[in-house]
């Protein structure tokens, strides 16, 4: 039963990956920066969503007809989970921040607001697995993340956006292991370093 499960997970992270289509990392910001940046980071309603339930649309699940096939159906990750995906968010930026002498500041001037918008993991979360007894940690499937940031001035004016996502290609997956979120946190890991390069080239950093 586990293996056909495996299989089956297998199968839906193959038809996700031919949905997704990778982007790469784009940006419009072009205005200049001065001094530190407030960072938010928050989560997409649909994202938000999953935590605790199933897609609201149908395209966005397998073709699973079983409601406790959660991880099958990408949902029901557990609230857990999506606290973590934050907090990993937030970890990479104030890294990469640190690295290019870049200040955050809950009183800055210029606030960097990230939008966690979807994140796929690779493994059975302890939720989707609590939720479906057919599942083993052993199933895996494509995961990644996608995020998008938001530059907003004094003002609040919208000065700039960037967004970025990464999905590995099953073929690259099967070769190597994997964790849970082990796709999502290398997505999380790029958009960072790349949002953080920006950043600096536009004058952001530790000087008021």
């Amino acid at each position: 039963m586990h293996k056909l499960a495996a299989i089956l997970t297998v199968a839906a992270g193959l038809t996700f990956s031919s949905q997704a289509e990778a982007r790469g990392f784009k940006s419009d910001l072009s205005t200049t920066i001065a001094g530190p940046i407030n960072v938010e980071v928050v989560v997409s309603d649909d994202l938000a969503h999953r935590a605790e339930n199933l897609p609201k649309k149908l395209s966005d699940r397998s073709s699973s007809r079983r409601l406790n096939a959660a991880f099958a159906n990408n949902g029901k990750y557990g609230q857990k989970e999506i606290d973590r995906l934050v907090e990993e968010v937030n970890d990479e930026l104030a890294r990469d921040f640190e690295k290019k002498g870049i200040a955050i500041s809950e009183n800055a001037s210029t606030t960097l607001r990230v939008t966690l918008v979807m994140a796929k993991p690779n493994r059975p979360t302890f939720n989707q697995l609590s939720e479906d007894v057919s599942l083993s940690f052993s199933s895996f499937g494509v995961g990644g993340a996608e995020l998008t940031a938001e530059v907003i001035g004094a003002n609040g004016e919208n000065l700039g956006s960037m967004e970025y996502d990464y999905y590995e290609s099953f073929n690259n997956l099967v070769v190597r292991p994997v964790g849970v979120w082990e796709d999502a946190d290398r997505a999380i890991s790029k958009f960072s370093r790349r949002a953080t390069k920006k950043l600096a080239a536009l004058g952001a950093s530790g000087n008021s």
